[in-house]
């Protein structure tokens, strides 16, 4: 079998950063019919398209994404050598690239991710924003991985996959009450007329838990209902009020008494998934990950 011939990899390099097959061969300083012969040649080694063109614009596939990956390891490992040799020694790192909904408990974001963080070979690039905005990009490989507090559903066009990978209930919680001790919350029925925080109408579980209080005919005082469970955590810890949350989501508010727990609602519960999309060359970190994770709690 032919070696991979690294004149045509660094030239795929150069498209792939460049976008653009007129503006890489200036760069090169080739012809733009020298360079697509070039980067046919590649193709035909790989046996697989490595861009698909997009009105004047060159779009890596998934096989160019993964390409473009090792490409950008091999020839930063050819700077690393030179920086070696001359004194400056550096780390090459897998990258991972993960989008999270803006309303994860971060703290269960960073128990998650915590391994990796440890690690000196990966560096994360994490982002948040709605799921709506983010699978999108997964579906572009823009990013490897989106962890989500709601399954989303299969799709054979767009391959997304949910997996559950942790469950937790979720707690009343509220600030230790000054000279006494905390008294335990007669669940549903101490909630009524009781002021409350809850997350917003959007989550699965306020559904449950608006049902259960319905059904129990308990009508609480709802002060706020709120989508960021970072915000939430807030609230809960200033202004006195009960609050529904994950035990997750205030841990260290718990672990130093500045929250504290005054009952289980064991009927409802907060579930977390890692969603990803059909690829053929999955990334070995997100398999790494979720064989971590397997089988869910």
């Amino acid at each position: 079998m032919a070696d991979l011939n690294y004149h045509h990899l660094r030239y795929f390099w150069v498209i792939a950063h460049e976008r653009h097959l007129t503006r890489a061969a200036a760069r090169l300083h080739v012809s733009p019919s020298a360079l697509s012969v070039q980067l046919r040649a590649l193709e035909d080694r790989l046996g697989h398209a490595l861009f698909e063109r997009r009105q004047r614009t060159l779009v890596l596939t998934e096989a160019g994404r993964v390409a473009l990956e090792h490409a950008d390891a091999i020839f930063r490992t050819g700077q690393e050598l030179l920086g070696t040799l001359q004194g400056r020694p550096s780390l090459s790192q897998a990258l991972l690239r993960v989008g999270a909904v803006a309303t994860l408990s971060r703290n269960f974001q960073l128990e998650l991710l915590r391994p990796l963080l440890k690690r000196g070979d990966v560096r994360l690039r994490l982002q948040s924003g709605t799921l709506r905005e983010l699978l999108p990009q997964l579906g572009s490989h823009g990013l490897d991985l989106v962890l989500s507090n709601e399954a989303v559903p299969r799709d054979a066009a767009a391959g997304w996959h949910s997996a559950l990978i942790a469950q937790q209930p979720f707690s009343i919680v509220s600030r230790k009450p000054r000279g006494r001790a905390p008294v335990a919350l007669d669940f549903p029925q101490g909630l009524h007329e009781a002021p409350l925080l809850l997350p917003g109408e959007h989550s699965a579980a306020r559904a449950a838990f608006d049902a259960l209080l319905q059904q129990a005919g308990v009508y609480p005082q709802v002060l706020a209902e709120v989508d960021d469970m970072a915000m939430l955590r807030v609230l809960a810890r200033d202004t006195g009020a009960l609050a529904l949350v994950p035990p997750v989501v205030v841990q260290d508010e718990l672990r130093s008494g500045a929250l504290v727990e005054r009952c289980l609602v064991p009927q409802i519960s907060e579930r977390f998934y890692a969603v990803t999309g059909q690829r053929r060359f999955a990334h070995p970190l997100v398999r790494e990950l979720l064989q971590a994770l397997r089988p869910a709690g």
